[in-house]
């Protein structure tokens, strides 16, 4: 069995970035250099989003289907920098050449990844390799848009076509899974702000749990797995969170039985 890699990050403005680009004078704190680049956004594109080079990466969750198990983790410590994170997620690439999947993490997860790993000088053969080095990525690399060795499940589901994307949190509770608790994107930076990096962590890995439930319903769509199967699959995943004793796991298989 080929592993199976879902992945999401979660990411803050990168204020020493911005502080290098804009030249911006040295007494303002990093909530004024937040401020201000947001006005900036705003003024230019009519929202506050950060270019994906400006994204600081700080939480990556994952979740690791192998043979005999399925683990739900971020990489590294709470106080790791962003190096380091970015740096574990590429080995783990070259340790197992997983399949990749993931919710919009190719218009937003890995190109963050891609400029941050170039920013930090970060090395990821195995992810970049087009064929060079193994003749079976020449067909079907991790960096092709219609390749599946990532599958990117919003941007398959929607025909690549950006105007039928539809949000995770949606399409996992229409299909009777929890979708997204405690929080959603939009509030990481303010979160991050408030010293609380671990609820972060947590939130990240209930995404990327919700986002290998949707993977498994994809699997049985395409006729890869049978019902029985898929049936299967879902009663260990419910069995792997019941041994989970965090509160968010907790919180999860909460949700989904009310679901």
């Amino acid at each position: 069995m080929t592993p199976v890699l879902v992945f999401d990050i979660e990411t803050v403005p990168d204020v020493a970035g911005i502080r290098r680009l804009s030249g911006l004078p040295p007494e303002l704190d990093d909530a004024a250099v937040r401020d201000w680049f947001a006005q900036q956004r705003r003024a230019a594109t009519g929202g506050d989003f950060a270019p994906h080079y400006l994204h600081r990466v700080v939480a990556i969750g994952c979740a690791l289907r192998t043979a005999g198990d399925l683990k739900v983790w971020s990489i590294g410590e709470l106080d790791d920098p962003e190096p380091e994170l970015i740096r574990r997620f590429f080995d783990g690439i070259e340790r197992f050449t997983p399949q990749l999947v993931s919710w919009n993490g190719g218009g937003f997860d890995l190109p963050v990844l891609n400029h941050r790993a170039l920013i930090h000088g970060v090395v990821a053969q195995k992810y970049w390799d087009w064929g060079d080095d193994d003749r079976d990525f020449k067909w079907n690399s991790y960096l092709g848009r219609y390749h599946t060795r990532h599958l990117d499940l919003m941007d398959v589901l929607a025909m690549y076509q950006p105007r039928a994307n539809a949000p995770l949190d949606a399409m996992a509770q229409l299909c009777g899974f929890p979708g997204k608790l405690g929080m959603d994107g939009s509030e990481v930076a303010a979160a991050v702000a408030r010293g609380e990096l671990a609820q972060v962590r947590d939130y990240c890995e209930t995404d990327v749990l919700n986002t290998y439930l949707v993977y498994q319903r994809f699997r049985l769509l395409r006729g890869e797995i049978a019902a029985g199967e898929y049936a299967k699959e879902i009663a260990f995943v419910r069995e792997k969170i019941g041994m989970m004793g965090a509160p968010h796991w907790q919180a999860f298989l909460a949700a989904w039985q009310a679901a």
